[in-house]
């Protein structure tokens, strides 16, 4: 098994308070969060698109090893993935995670397309998340 960290720090109240969010490999060190940027739109990261760039990223990866499978060579994807936070009774709940992809390789477009189709409910993340995970897919 493969097990990989990311801390967070907060401290104060929910609307006054800051944190700031790491991972493991330092790729990210100390970096600030707080109500502001997960509600506001201020600078700073929050974790929905911290988990929009794993799902991005994660999708993306499992994408290229099922087109390499498929003998798709020359590969080139760009992913987004957009999550969504709503109001869930008195909290908030995530409850969608939207890809939009753009795939181009040397291979036949529907082969490309039917493996991005199985790479978005297939990758680890998406896997993860209990959220409708849906996809926009364009090839070429």
């Amino acid at each position: 098994m493969i097990d990989k960290t990311g801390s967070a720090r907060w401290e104060g109240g929910l609307k006054d308070g800051k944190g700031t969010v790491s991972t493991q490999s330092g790729a990210l060190k100390d970096q600030p969060y707080g109500f502001a940027t997960r509600f506001e739109d201020k600078p700073g990261t929050n974790p929905e698109e911290l988990i929009g760039a794993a799902h991005a990223a994660c999708f993306s990866m499992a994408l290229s090893m099922m087109l390499g499978q498929a003998g798709v060579d020359d590969v080139k994807i760009e992913t987004t993935s957009k999550i969504g936070l709503e109001k869930d009774g008195d909290g908030f709940a995530i409850k969608t995670a939207h890809l939009v992809t753009r795939v181009s390789g040397n291979g036949d477009p529907a082969v490309i397309e039917d493996c991005a189709r199985q790479a978005e409910k297939g990758c680890p993340v998406s896997k993860l998340l209990n959220a409708e995970i849906t996809m926009d897919v364009t090839v070429g």
